[in-house]
């Protein structure tokens, strides 16, 4: 793959943009990026751990400062704009809408507004979010289930199931943060249809590996693996069980913006995601046999109820589709079995060992989003491929936590 001779990236410190500069780099781009101003004038940890600051061009900026963004797009002079930077912790969205508002979707908006003062033509490529999806509809029951909750719903499906996730999807955002997504969605391709700038949106579906933040549920669940085999918790504290998400590799979606940004289409959608959905308590108990703890059985504290051999693979269609999943995933997929706050948690069996979970009602969101589960045919007309199951990305995120000093990702190439 071809990449530009000069990139610029917002949010480069982040998660994903420390994953995007390090490949740019290997790619042989020039490679700019967007900080915030430290007091101690340090560089932000996650490009310090992969040891890509020496050659990086930092930028000092914020998304809240027109002027800062013309300044580092006059230094850079990009052919390619990749916008990752956001405050991008759902729940803190709920706390702190505004501040939510004024960094993704103010932001994004001086982004744009620069770009055109400064009459640069560089490609942009937006991280934008499955989250945008929200409310999805997987069944008729799921439906009546929200009309009951919510009285009204809009727009009103005109199919159901509404998964697998296509870019055509209904918008019914379901936490500031989504909203906020939304918005700069909108205003990349209102900016390329009103002025020309070539934005192009990514809604990339759950990225995730070594690195991810402490506060993503896919690292609550790993680090309190890695804390359990090292004796340190005796329990495992977790929220909302059966959400669903579409976990896909860091790496996908770092290749996925590249492929984008080379031959997107400017003022297009593209979903990046694996094309498969995986609850919450799947990446639990893979991670638990990840860490060597087989599982035998799950039962809730009350209420009598119990899964055998739940992670056992399971080849049945759902949705019209078959995909990479467990037998608890589709008894929960298909209803037969839920796990609720009155359930009190859970006992996970492993041989001889019983591994408590208990359900903590401050990790649930006030507004949850049920499942998200990409189409990505279009991407894959631009030749998208997934490389990573959901075991590695498990086994990445727990060898960062098992093996702090060592804790590179075995797939950053």
């Amino acid at each position: 793959m071809t990449n530009a001779a000069r990139v610029f990236i917002t949010g480069i410190g982040g998660f994903a943009g420390s994953y995007l500069a390090r490949y740019l780099l290997e790619q042989g781009s020039e490679v700019y990026g967007l900080v915030r101003r430290r007091a101690d004038s340090s560089i932000p940890p996650n490009i310090v751990q992969k040891n890509i600051q020496g050659s990086i061009h930092f930028l000092e900026g914020y998304l809240e400062e027109i002027t800062s963004l013309e300044s580092a797009l006059e230094i850079s002079q990009p052919d390619v704009v990749y916008h990752l930077a956001a405050q991008s912790f759902v729940p803190r969205s709920f706390s702190h809408p505004i501040e939510t508002a004024q960094i993704n979707t103010i932001g994004t908006n001086n982004l744009l507004e620069a770009i055109r003062r400064k009459e640069i033509d560089p490609t942009i490529v937006f991280a934008g979010s499955s989250e945008e999806y929200g409310l999805v509809f997987s069944s008729q029951a799921h439906h009546r289930t929200m009309v009951e909750k919510y009285g009204t719903i809009y727009p009103e499906p005109t199919r159901i199931p509404e998964v697998p996730i296509t870019e055509a999807n209904p918008l019914r955002p379901m936490s500031p943060y989504a909203v906020s997504k939304v918005c700069g969605d909108h205003l990349m391709r209102n900016y390329y249809y009103t002025y020309g700038v070539k934005g192009i949106v990514s809604r990339a579906f759950n990225h995730e590996g070594a690195g991810r933040g402490i506060m993503f549920v896919t690292s609550v669940i790993t680090s309190q693996i890695a804390q359990f085999c090292a004796g340190e918790i005796n329990r495992i504290t977790i929220g909302n069980v059966n959400a669903f998400r579409d976990w896909s590799h860091v790496m996908d979606t770092i290749r996925g913006y590249c492929l984008i940004a080379e031959s997107g289409n400017p003022g297009d959608v593209y979903n990046q995601g694996s094309m498969r959905t995986t609850s919450v308590l799947s990446y639990l108990i893979l991670g638990l046999e990840t860490s060597g703890f087989p599982v035998d059985r799950i039962e809730t504290l009350r209420n009598g109820k119990c899964v055998r051999e739940p992670a056992s693979p399971d080849k049945t269609e759902i949705f019209g589709t078959s995909f990479e999943k467990t037998k608890v995933d589709r008894m929960i997929l298909e209803g037969e079995i839920e796990f609720a706050l009155e359930d009190g948690g859970l006992i996970i069996h492993s041989g001889d060992r019983k591994i408590p979970v208990q359900f903590d009602p401050e990790r649930f969101r006030p507004a949850e989003v049920p499942i998200l589960f990409s189409d990505t045919s279009k991407i894959q007309e631009l030749g998208f491929r997934t490389n990573y199951s959901v075991r590695d990305i498990i086994q990445d995120q727990l060898n960062s936590f098992l093996h702090r000093d060592t804790n590179e990702n075995r797939h950053l190439s």
